[in-house]
């Protein structure tokens, strides 16, 4: 649980964090996107080979590696701020979360024992929500309390201080995240870890079964899905903040980023609620309508007035948070084998969050920041078709009230 909170925030920071690095680096849209681009391009490089090595070194010295990738990548930006240092280590990082990413699911299914296996994922998974609203937080109070002129009443934040530039308050982050990166090691290298066997959905499968399964349609289909719902998360939450800074003059060290955080918080929420909605509805009815709020929501962040655009953009997150688990579920339902193989492809489509931003970032800079956003109704376009072409094999139980009114499952 510690490891899913630690991945989102060190994850879901980059959002808020543009208008600074725009700012102080003097960046084009297009230049800053290629941040995002190189944290998430690793997921893409290392997915595949990070399960290579875990079937030879086991779950705990691959931690520990990933901790220690990650921790060198903070440690980089931390003591060189930088553009490039900043693309660098953002893929670092990158790399250390996807090899976490491809270890945590077996490790928490073993570790909290099978039987309780569906509810700690719920559990995890409003961990990672949480971190994921907690870290833009944290990133205003750094900003915030590092600017003021007396900090005399704060030990730490005076060391901080002595650690950043005085124009960059923004890296502090990088070195709250070396030092968290540090920990999780040590908690590693001192804890006890069950033996794993993966079962058949999380064992990866050899080449020939991938290269089977990209011929089919199917796979290639809701690989795109994936692409594209991870695309409009991070195309979202990258620029909201900016977004709210341009056109409405919102401060992105505060409201800026309080709204990322809301985006978040929310899509955790939203999470909960499509939990609930899952039980008495078919899935595809589920994400064909959270899909049609979003659309709503994302035209009034987009047209709308300053409030309203401060609410709506949050109230994306909370219909987009359904979309992810549905289009997987459907997805894996859709074929009849080779459900580990063709869980790697879609995880493979995390890619979207290193391209969708970067094709927002370079129409921003050749249209403005709103036309490039229009691209989300691109991807959010194909997201809702799902709902209308995926024939899964087999279909989400639902709960159903009988003529004689029992409830039936």
């Amino acid at each position: 649980m510690l490891t899913f909170f630690v991945i989102s925030f060190l994850t879901n920071i980059i959002g808020p964090l543009i208008p600074d690095i725009i700012k102080d680096f003097h960046l084009s849209l297009t230049l800053v996107a290629l941040l995002p681009f190189a944290f998430f391009i690793a997921y893409g490089v290392m997915s595949i080979p990070a399960g290579m090595l875990l079937e030879k070194y086991k779950e705990k010295k691959i931690m520990v590696a990933a901790f220690l990738v990650a921790f060198s990548g903070s440690l980089l930006l931390a003591l060189f701020p930088g553009y490039l240092a900043a693309v660098v280590s953002l893929f670092l990082i990158g790399s250390g979360m996807a090899m976490l990413q491809v270890i945590i699911n077996p490790l928490l299914r073993v570790s909290g024992g099978e039987e309780h296996y569906a509810f700690n994922s719920v559990l995890a998974q409003l961990i990672f929500g949480l971190a994921s609203f907690l870290s833009p937080l944290v990133y205003s109070y750094f900003v915030l309390n590092l600017n003021k002129s007396a900090i005399g009443e704060s030990k730490f934040l005076e060391i901080v201080k002595t650690l950043i530039p005085e124009n960059l308050p923004w890296i502090s982050l990088y070195w709250l995240f070396t030092i968290i990166c540090l920990l999780m090691i040590l908690i590693i290298l001192f804890s006890k870890f069950p033996k794993v066997e993966l079962s058949n959905e999380e064992k990866a499968g050899a080449l020939e079964t991938h290269l089977m399964l990209f011929k089919n349609p199917v796979v290639i289909l809701f690989f795109v899905g994936i692409f594209c719902y991870v695309g409009t998360e991070q195309g979202i939450a990258n620029w909201i903040s900016q977004f709210l800074s341009v056109y409405h003059g919102y401060d992105p060290q505060t409201t800026g980023a309080n709204a990322v955080a809301y985006f978040w918080g929310l899509m955790t929420a939203g999470g909960v609620v499509g939990l609930l909605l899952l039980k008495i509805m078919d899935s595809r009815k589920v994400l064909i309508s959270f899909t049609v709020l979003a659309l709503v929501c994302l035209s009034l962040a987009l047209f709308a007035s300053a409030e309203i655009s401060l609410i709506a953009f949050p109230l994306v997150g909370f219909f987009a948070s359904v979309m992810y688990p549905v289009i997987f579920s459907l997805a894996l339902n859709s074929v009849k084998e080779h459900h580990g193989s063709f869980a790697g492809i879609l995880v493979t489509g995390i890619i979207g969050g290193a391209i969708i931003p970067l094709i927002i970032g370079w129409l921003g800079d050749h249209f403005g920041l709103r036309a490039g956003m229009f691209f989300i109704y691109i991807t959010m376009g194909y997201i809702f078709s799902i709902g209308f072409w995926a024939r899964p094999l087999i279909t989400n139980k639902t709960i159903q009230v009988s003529r004689k009114n029992k409830i039936v499952v």
